[in-house]
């Protein structure tokens, strides 16, 4: 395994980690009264997007899918509406999840989808971005040793952390401390946050304690 690699994927997570903390940072320079718990839907908005437009670049540059691809501009349209499309159904089907998990049916609605797409853009948008909407690929990456790549093991990791920590970020709500993190979905957005920093971080540092013993396959 190539250190060079795991540089460039440290690199890139620490970019994005960065991102996001300047999407709590930044705004407030710009915008009055703003806050992550304030105005928590206009932060989770800006958050989402500069994720979504930083990974897209970064990974348009670094290039980290080494499969041969058709480069037809007919094919390339194909792959950008399914991965529209993806998107959109993630979100929808996120929505649903956290519906069926607790969150208000009918209430609410706005901040449910939002945190939708956050937790889509922290999940399903790095699976389009690395394996493309490929669903036997999305399936066999996150199966029992089905990564072929350092990219492949960090989407593994980011992913599962940006789902733990909205589910471990859900448990203060019932609580009666009646504090302002406490309304929906604000502990369960920052969790996922947290998590999917967590993951940045912890992936490339764990790949590169295991690298002696990561063995990656073709398949």
């Amino acid at each position: 395994m190539k250190e060079v690699e795991i540089r460039r994927l440290l690199a890139a997570n620490l970019l994005c980690v960065f991102a996001i903390i300047l999407t709590a940072v930044l705004p407030a320079f710009f915008w009055d009264g703003f806050t992550v718990l304030g105005t928590h839907l206009t932060w989770l908005c800006i958050c989402s997007v500069c994720v979504s437009t930083l990974n897209i670049v970064l990974h348009l540059v670094l290039k980290p899918n080494q499969t041969p691809k058709r480069s037809s501009f007919a094919h390339k349209i194909s792959r950008f509406l399914k991965c529209c499309i993806y998107f959109f159904m993630s979100c929808i089907l996120f929505h649903a999840i956290i519906v069926l998990y607790g969150a208000p049916l009918i209430e609410s609605v706005t901040e449910t989808f939002l945190f939708a797409v956050l937790l889509s853009t922290f999940t399903t948008l790095q699976c389009l971005c690395i394996l493309g909407p490929n669903i036997q690929a999305w399936i066999r990456v996150f199966s029992k040793n089905g990564a072929m790549s350092i990219w492949e093991s960090s989407l593994q990791i980011t992913t599962i952390g940006s789902i733990l920590g909205s589910w471990f970020g859900a448990f203060p709500i019932p609580l009666d401390w009646d504090r302002p993190w406490q309304v929906w979905p604000i502990s369960c957005s920052l969790g996922a946050t947290f998590g999917y920093m967590a993951g940045l971080i912890i992936a490339p540092l764990w790949i590169h304690w295991n690298r002696k013993q990561l063995t990656y396959k073709s398949r």
